[in-house]
């Protein structure tokens, strides 16, 4: 596992942490390898430092109070070994919901369209493979999403059964915005997660 403790130099981070001296979670920054408390009226949660003029700025210039090591903190939020009486880490999100911007690899975007189509025949995937190359090409970062030429492949596609919602993400004319965890949903490093019992770790994605 690569050191979580070595930050970038010239970065400026945000995080939360839990101490035994305050009933709330900490809003922390991290400078020179310690971990400062920059919790205030103005910012008691990440949330509302997100939503400041310049969150940038706020970190920059808030005093802070020191709580320990990074390294320190860092060893102690692993949550088998936790020592409940010693700063720990928090996950760095708590009341916004965690949201992602989609950027899917052309190469993953038609192997998921092959895969849809071809059920698992990979005789049926190398047709489908062929048809939609040589209907739009190797090259989708040489068209435009949301561009007439788009929405005429769109078209041509969808004539052909082999329209999916991976072809809207890449070529269609909005951007993929989605959720990946409620408010107050998400765990910290170290935090131990629950599965249930009958599920079965998987991995789906093509990639």
């Amino acid at each position: 596992m690569t050191d979580p403790t070595r930050l970038p130099a010239d970065g400026l981070f945000i995080g939360r942490a839990r101490t035994s001296e305050t009933a709330y979670p900490l809003v922390v920054t991290v400078r020179d390898g310690m971990v400062f408390d920059i919790t205030s009226s103005a910012a008691p949660t990440v949330r509302d430092l997100c939503e400041l003029p310049d969150p940038a700025g706020y970190v920059r210039s808030a005093k802070g109070k020191p709580i320990g090591a990074l390294e320190d903190i860092t060893a102690n939020s692993f949550e088998a070994e936790r020592d409940a009486k010693k700063p720990f880490l928090l996950s760095p999100a708590d009341l916004q919901a965690v949201k992602a911007s989609g950027v899917t690899f052309v190469v993953s975007l038609l192997e998921r369209v092959i895969e849809e189509q071809a059920r698992g025949s990979a005789e049926k995937a190398d047709a489908i493979r062929a048809d939609i190359a040589g209907l739009i090409g190797h090259d989708l970062s040489k068209l435009k999403p949301g561009s007439p030429e788009a929405m005429e492949i769109k078209a041509k596609l969808i004539q052909r059964g082999a329209w999916s919602q991976y072809l809207e993400v890449g070529i269609g004319p909005d951007a993929e915005i989605f959720t990946k965890c409620q408010p107050m949903a998400s765990v910290g490093f170290g935090a131990d997660v629950g599965l249930h019992p009958v599920s079965t770790w998987n991995n789906p994605e093509p990639e």
